[in-house]
């Protein structure tokens, strides 16, 4: 039977470009018709993953996502005292599991033919721990003398302990048997309100001009950066059996990861311009629930854009209100639910991580 986790939360952002576009403003989005600011899946799905919850919490059973691993396998092979071309060889062969690497010294469509490590995967890779630990151990035969033929089946897993893995999947063109199926859908945050993003033209000063001096006066430097403030809807899907499964049947450690993403989804925001914002927030609502039922999020609760001074007890209000609907709807949407509620002075992070994980 299905076993959902769904998490819904609301956070307030003073003035921050948490997440930008290709030309340096805030990611947007039009929603019922209105514009909103959005912070993209990805970007928090990064933070998380990078974040001291991630590192204190789920350790060294961690993914990591590179084109570089075949550099860690050509650094163990040249330390271990191979042959500089037999070790670049025998690195790309066991790098290739992992995906098609780049040509050898050459950087794809630069004209310039720039060089590059020798051992570059042309795609991303997701790879686990016990996947770095297969392939360092075939390099390890390597050295010893011995013939490897490295192949998908000995380095590659289809369950293992990384966590990050498990919740966000991934996928190997080459070897799509290896593909994992995220356990966690996470949604992109929208603000609940009409949001317009603003310009901050600003001044550097350098500190060694004469200002005495007339021909020498203003500032060193002039620019432009654009921010947006407001408070954010996050809807998070988690499929806790197929996490379950993804772990190889851990559920000590399923429930961990499941802690672990709550604490950081309602504690850590991305790092973009942070230096400049300083915009650190924390989930003022959050709102827990479990059950079989067919996952929904809550976001047209915020079609029509919330409005006025009170845009934090509104939205808590509007949320509240449209899941109440669809219960009347179609039937109770979960079997039991936690809320925490910062403003209403009503439950705790630790009592809703306690419900996810009980």
């Amino acid at each position: 039977m299905a076993d959902f986790l769904q998490l819904h939360l609301l956070t307030a952002y003073p003035p921050a470009n948490l997440n930008r576009d290709d030309t340096g403003r805030p990611k947007t989005a039009v929603f019922g018709g209105a514009p909103r600011l959005r912070v993209s899946s990805q970007s928090l799905k990064r933070a998380w993953r990078e974040s001291d919850v991630f590192a204190e919490t789920l350790g060294e059973r961690m993914g990591k996502r590179t084109q570089r691993f075949g550099e860690d396998i050509l650094r163990r092979l040249r330390d271990g005292g191979m042959a500089e071309e037999q070790a670049v060889e025998t690195a790309r062969r066991i790098a290739d599991v992992f995906g098609k690497l780049q040509e050898k010294g050459k950087k794809k469509g630069d004209s310039d033919e720039e060089s590059l490590p020798p051992v570059l995967i042309e795609q991303l890779a997701f790879i686990g721990p016990e996947e770095r630990a297969a392939a360092f151990a075939l390099a390890d035969r390597a050295l010893q003398g011995e013939e490897i033929e490295p192949k998908a089946d000995e380095v590659l897993r289809s369950t293992d302990g990384a966590a990050d893995v498990a919740m966000f999947g991934r996928m190997l063109a080459d070897d799509p048997k290896f593909n994992r199926e995220a356990a966690v859908q996470v949604a992109h945050a929208l603000s609940t309100h009409r949001v317009v993003v603003e310009d901050d033209y600003y001044t550097a000063v350098d500190d060694l001009k004469d200002r005495a001096g007339s021909d020498d006066a203003g500032a060193g430097f002039v620019g432009v950066q654009e921010f947006g403030a407001g408070l954010f809807y996050l809807y998070i899907c988690i499929d806790r059996e197929l996490l379950r499964r993804n772990l190889a049947g851990d559920d000590a450690f399923a429930k961990a990861a499941v802690a672990a993403l709550i604490e950081a989804a309602a504690t850590v925001a991305p790092r973009g311009k942070q230096a400049s914002f300083a915009s650190r927030a924390r989930a003022s609502y959050l709102l827990a629930e479990v059950g079989p039922q067919q996952p929904r999020s809550l976001a047209t609760a915020f079609l029509e854009p919330v409005s006025g001074q009170t845009l934090m007890t509104s939205s808590i209000a509007e949320l509240e209100g449209f899941r109440t609907k669809l219960d009347k709807a179609y039937g109770d949407c979960a079997v039991d639910r936690r809320t925490m509620n910062v403003p209403g002075e009503q439950g705790s992070l630790a009592d809703v991580i306690a419900f996810a994980t009980r």
